[in-house]
């Protein structure tokens, strides 16, 4: 079997990797396919050498079909169509113990702080494990991950049908987060400097908004009717991002901090008492969001074509991070891990 090894230096390996045979409470998956992020580009720059190390198997947004199961696992079978939600909690700190295992103060990231998902085999804990309908296509499964982000993003927000709603940064997390509001009822602007992510917004019936050319807090106050945006998504991770979020909100208004800013950026706090915004952070996912995203993804409510860009091979992962770099119009870039499959 085969994987792709993060060597550091921006360079990455193929090398043999053997199948881990399932032990207690574990599963074999064949992975088919695995999606390349912003969190393994930040990997890719160096970013994150003190966590991962310099021999890691990187990569969590994956989609294969179940190989081996330990005997005492239950409810999965060989040839199941699976994703795994990467997320390995302690179950014994404070978040644990108060129902956010998802944000557990010990939490293992599995693709990351482990071996992760560019491998051919790779062997996870069961409760990770999420099937899939018997029909779903697993490339279009391997953004259940992402999507499942969103979803969180989005119960984070507490959108209700009819708010408006404002999403700063129109990459992959901001067209998924943009679907989901869209599929709750609510009216969606999404914010983009790229012109090729602005025409695949507009293609999916988007209304768009450039803020090369536009004062997008004035025009969202504009189209409101003097009232702002009642939820913001700030997915840019950047400055001018923080600076729209104010300025565009209503009273009252919910903004989520989706993206992660490497630097810290200048709020205008003064905003938030006077018009009594709430600012909420929103961090991965929970098993009910990932079953939100499958079930969002099996009706067509994610447009899964539009977002995966394009699919390469397994030999081929340093070079999408470094097209995926200089490539602000790329969306979702999908590493083919294993056989071609329905």
């Amino acid at each position: 079997m085969k994987a792709s090894y993060y060597n550091c230096d921006k360079t990455f390996t193929m090398g043999a990797c053997a199948p881990v045979e399932p032990t207690t409470g574990d599963v074999r998956i064949n992975v088919a396919y695995c999606g390349l992020c912003g969190t393994d580009l930040h990997v890719y720059h160096g970013h994150m050498d003190a966590r991962v190390g310099c021999e890691r198997i990187i990569g969590h947004e994956m989609s294969g079909t179940v190989e081996a199961v330990a005997g005492d696992v239950s409810g999965l079978s060989v040839g199941d169509k699976v994703v795994v939600r990467p997320l390995d909690p302690c179950n014994d700190c404070p978040a644990c113990h108060n129902g956010n295992s998802h944000i557990c103060q010990n939490l293992k990231f599995l693709g990351l702080d482990t071996d992760g998902a560019l491998q051919q085999n790779w062997t996870v804990p069961a409760h990770t494990v999420h099937k899939l309908p018997s029909d779903m296509s697993l490339k279009h499964a391997a953004l259940v991950e992402p999507a499942a982000v969103a979803c969180h993003d989005v119960n984070r927000s507490r959108l209700v049908a009819g708010e408006d709603v404002l999403v700063i940064g129109g990459g992959p997390i901001g067209m998924l987060i943009a679907m989901v509001a869209k599929k709750r009822g609510g009216n969606v602007y999404i914010s983009e400097i790229n012109d090729q992510r602005l025409e695949i917004a507009e293609s999916l019936g988007f209304n768009t908004i450039n803020p090369v050319n536009t004062n997008v807090g004035e025009y969202m106050y504009e189209i409101t009717g003097n009232k702002g945006a009642d939820v913001i998504f700030e997915v840019s991770g950047s400055q001018s991002g923080v600076d729209c979020m104010t300025a565009a909100a209503a009273a009252r208004a919910r903004i989520v901090m989706v993206a992660i800013h490497a630097e810290k950026p200048k709020i205008d706090l003064f905003q938030f008492f006077w018009r009594e915004i709430e600012l909420l952070g929103a961090r991965v996912y929970t098993a009910d969001d990932f079953d939100t995203a499958i079930e969002m993804i099996a009706s067509g409510a994610i447009d899964c074509d539009t977002v995966i860009t394009n699919v390469q091979n397994l030999d081929q992962v340093g070079e999408v991070l470094a097209d995926l770099s200089g490539n602000p119009s790329a969306l979702k870039s999908l590493i083919q891990v294993g056989s071609e499959v329905a």
